[in-house]
């Protein structure tokens, strides 16, 4: 292998040195990239099964482990390498360790990936060790690994070259490793809950379910537009017509073109639910027992630390009417005002900037979100909202004004939002009709009617209450992360050029 000669020859750039080891390597063992390797446990399970070996004790035992080297000391006496479950100690010594592999040491740079056989044995400062009998080169890599303990400090890199933010920073790893435990979680509850999980397309020639702006694309074959799904709604609602199941639920990826921010992303992921002979109360109560659940399950209790504030996830969590809300916030009450212009006058009285032909729903909508969202810290619901901004959901008995909505703040953030469902088909049609002719009023003259759906709300939908989460949002509070970049593996950005 490489002696100190070989060494001294090598390129003093970091990226010229890994290149003329692996061609070294080639030349020296052959094959650098071995399609097969078989450890016998992972670091995890090999601390686990140690965990009370006594300091300065070998064992009998061999085994063999994988993983990349984090660092390396003494010329590679000692090396820790890290799998995705954790890291060990390897020692490499003549006592120990054979000829060849001890060659192979001053070809072994931080970021490589080599399989070590050997005995365990804890050291006398208590670090469990393996004597390497063995080592094999499993991967060589090419560029060097960012400093290991201030991992990137960039940004936008963390973002942009995600395999190295994880690489180098143990909160990003943890919390990519909680977000797939969260999403499970909400998975086995819903099922444990009598929710039947289904998959609807993500690709429709109409698009629904919610007001965004749609991805398009292009179907050759069919020599058809389609779009990327905004919201999974309308197919959900039509599998609770089938009969398939009264209670369905899908763990969705939805595409809006619009903005993006520390809340907001191109592409995100929802659970929507619909839950038949149910109403926006159960609903509520199912976000609470969700919430619970998923605090104690990443947790172990349902208080944590969000920045700096304590949340608290236990249930019941409080419940306003809108209008109750806006009245406390600011004296004004919308439930007394009868009329659209009597609310723009009493909006303009307030301070508030309305436009001149908003409707008294708008008005009321437009107090809240600037009064009183941002003081929804702790998990709270807030119910009856506008007929006029809540086109799909069920009156509430007494107040045509207002429906059975609810939308779920935490953070001053909407993390869910849920109807008791209008399942009439005549006023469904009359209200889609109605949102159809605003879109082209807007502009969208892309945007159709969904006949296939109103057929099969003509066919006849059970009474229901139905459910969306934003995924992403929750497992912000829940990892304590300040973005929605930070939960999503993969986030959207721009082209580095840009």
């Amino acid at each position: 292998m490489a002696d100190n000669k070989t060494e001294n020859a090598l390129s003093s750039d970091a990226t010229e040195v890994r290149a003329q080891k692996l061609k070294l390597l080639r030349e020296q063992i052959g094959d650098v990239y071995p399609a097969h390797f078989h450890r016998t446990m992972t670091n995890a399970e090999l601390g686990a099964k140690y965990e009370s070996l006594e300091p300065d004790v070998e064992t009998q035992e061999v085994v063999t482990v994988a993983g990349r080297v984090y660092s390396s000391r003494n010329s590679g006496m000692f090396m820790d390498i890290h799998d995705a479950s954790g890291k060990i100690q390897i020692f490499s010594h003549k006592d120990v360790t054979g000829e060849e592999a001890r060659a192979l040491l001053p070809m072994i740079d931080i970021g490589d990936i080599i399989g070590v056989t050997g005995v365990v044995r804890r050291t006398k400062r208590g670090e469990l060790t393996i004597n390497a009998q063995k080592i094999e080169m499993l991967t060589k890599s090419l560029l060097p690994m960012p400093e290991k303990w201030h991992g990137l400090s960039d940004i936008e890199l963390r973002y942009r070259k995600r395999h190295l933010d994880i690489m180098t920073n143990e909160d990003s790893k943890l919390r990519f490793q909680q977000r797939s435990k969260i999403v499970s979680g909400i998975r086995r509850f819903m099922e444990n809950d009598g929710f039947m999980e289904v998959e609807t397309p993500m690709l429709q020639s109409i698009y629904g379910g919610a007001t965004a702006e749609p991805f398009k694309t292009h179907h050759n074959t069919l020599k058809l537009d389609m779009y990327l799904r905004i919201a999974p709604e309308l197919f959900l609602k039509r599998t609770l017509v089938s009969g398939l199941t009264d209670k369905v639920f899908e763990i969705n990826r939805n595409f809006r073109n619009e903005g993006v921010s520390t809340r907001h992303n191109p592409e995100f992921t929802m659970m929507e639910c619909y839950w038949a002979y149910a109403d926006y109360e159960d609903m509520m109560d199912l976000v609470e027992r969700l919430f619970e659940t998923l605090a104690l399950s990443i947790h172990g209790t349902t208080e944590f630390d969000f920045g700096d504030k304590r949340l608290s996830f236990k249930g019941p969590f409080k419940r306003v009417p809108m209008p109750d809300a806006v009245k406390e916030a600011t004296g004004i009450d919308f439930l007394a005002i009868k009329t659209d212009e009597e609310a723009r006058t009493a909006a303009k009285a307030g301070g508030f900037a309305v436009e001149k032909d908003w409707t008294w729903g708008e008005c009321l909508a437009f107090i809240f979100e600037e009064k009183v969202e941002s003081t929804l810290i702790q998990p709270s619901h807030v119910t009856h909202f506008p007929k006029d901004i809540s086109p799909f959901a069920k009156e509430v008995p007494g107040e045509p004004r207002l429906v059975e909505r609810f939308e779920t703040y935490c953070n001053a953030w909407e993390l869910g939002n849920a109807f008791s469902e209008l399942n009439d088909p005549e006023e469904q049609r009359r209200r889609m009709v109605e949102q159809l002719e605003q879109a082209h009023a807007r502009g969208e003259k892309e945007k159709q009617l969904d006949e296939e759906f109103l057929d099969a709300i003509d066919q006849g939908m059970p009474p229901a209450g139905g459910l969306g989460i934003g995924v992403d949002r929750l497992i912000m509070l829940l990892t304590n992360a300040p973005s929605i970049r930070d939960v999503i593996l993969f986030p959207a950005r721009r082209n580095k050029a840009d």
